[in-house]
């Protein structure tokens, strides 16, 4: 092992570089050499204080090749050398010593150990032709390996580029087709909730018209439902339900109200009794049920009106000389404490009268039921002369202009016509 003393750090990083290539290091591991050695000792050189550089080889395991052990000894230091942050690490081998150990190309295993050469180089910093060319070759080593990186990283942004276009491919593809799986399980379940709903019955003296819309497009059903049926006598018989919740479950609810109401109404039992005799029939089997109930029978006839109220919102009446109504009733609903109307309401519609029932859905607004309900005057008022097919949507479009929050909405009309000759 030789070691050789320096007071300078052109003379320094000459010899380093020098040995570096005296051992055919490669390019990279050569200007990491330099760089590192004559960063450890700038502080002791800027000092006035020389450093010592020894080299030696140092024998592999069976399966590593040799190395070259390069030694930094700082003589005079009067704080251990600092090897943090190297470009090539180095390990401590006491406080002012550092060794660096590079593994030596296989040509140079069993090659001669030369001295180094502390005559190359000047103090005044000017760079020597071989160093210039060896710093020219470490730049140029530096940039190819920077251009490698660069490609490596334009191959990588690329192929990530690639992989997010594709996932984002693959995330539309799984949006349309959960679109698709939406809109084809609404259809079904608008056609199995189209096939639950009666269509509008054709009666002489009366129309008939219905508008029905559930909360969210998705999810068609809902706990908003109608019944109506002709009675033996030739009265209509009309049931309005608004179920607690959304969705199966609350359709399931309604329709066992309907179901319940039908068979009372068809046995004969007294309008005033049917509500809290479907309450009766239904809570053993449905204990959490609670719905809102309206029932009417119209005589198409005499144009007389009976109703009964379970907590439902009212029914309206809108006259031809353009009076309206409403027909308030005490009462509590299926599910309620005290189920039933308190009392029954008679009234009678005249020739081109509209009586309105319908759900909450239609009513609710940003501030109070009250004043949903003068909406809703309004719009019956102004709207009462259209075909009675297109009355009942065209008031659910006009109240929702001003919405709480969206809710199913039943909206269905009775217009007596006049009598025929």
């Amino acid at each position: 092992m030789t070691r050789n003393f320096f007071y300078a750090l052109p003379q320094l990083r000459e010899a380093a570089r020098q040995l570096s290539k005296d051992h055919q290091l490669p390019v990279e591991a050569r200007a990491r050499l330099v760089l590192s050695v004559a960063d450890a000792a700038a502080g002791e050189l800027a000092a006035g204080r020389p450093v010592a550089l020894s080299t030696a080889r140092e024998s592999g395991s069976h399966s590593d090749a040799p190395v070259l052990a390069v030694t930094l000894e700082a003589l005079r230091a009067c704080q251990p050398l600092d090897i943090t942050n190297l470009p090539l690490p180095a390990v401590a081998t006491g406080p002012h010593c550092a060794i660096w150990r590079v593994p030596l190309p296989c040509a140079q295993a069993q090659g001669p150990d030369p001295d180094l050469d502390t005559n190359t180089g000047t103090d005044s910093g000017q760079l020597t032709p071989a160093e210039a060319q060896a710093l020219n070759e470490e730049l140029r080593a530096a940039l190819a390996r920077a251009d490698v990186l660069a490609a490596e990283h334009r191959r990588l942004k690329h192929e990530l580029a690639e992989t997010n276009g594709g996932v984002l491919a693959l995330y539309v593809q799984l949006e349309e087709r959960d679109e698709q799986l939406r809109r084809a399980h609404g259809q079904v379940l608008r056609d199995l909730e189209d096939a639950l709903r009666p269509q509008p019955m054709d009666i002489d003296g009366l129309e008939l018209a219905v508008h029905y819309a559930p909360a969210e497009a998705n999810a068609p059903t809902g706990g908003d439902l109608y019944d109506w049926f002709a009675l033996p006598d030739g009265t209509l018989h009309i049931t309005i339900v608004d179920a607690l919740g959304h969705g199966v479950r609350s359709t399931r609810s309604a329709l066992n109200v309907t179901h319940a109401v039908r068979t009372l109404a068809l046995e004969g039992h007294p309008l005033q009794s049917i509500l809290e005799r479907t309450h009766e029939i239904l809570m053993p089997f449905d204990p959490d049920l609670m719905a809102t109930v309206l029932l009417a029978r119209i005589d198409p006839r005499t144009g007389k009106v009976q109703l009964a109220n379970g907590s439902h919102p009212p029914a309206l009446l809108v006259r031809t000389d353009g009076t309206s109504e409403y027909l308030h009733l005490r009462g509590r609903g299926i599910g309620f404490p005290l189920p039933g109307s308190e009392e029954l309401l008679d009234t009678e519609i005249d020739p081109d009268d509209v009586l309105i029932l319908y759900t909450d859905g239609l009513t609710e607004s940003r501030r109070d039921p009250v004043e949903g309900e003068l909406r809703l005057v309004a719009a019956a008022r102004e709207l009462a002369g259209s075909p009675l097919a297109e009355l009942p949507g065209a008031l659910a479009a006009q109240m929702h202009t001003v919405m709480l929050h969206p809710d199913d909405t039943l909206a269905l009309v009775i217009r007596r016509t006049h009598a025929a000759p």
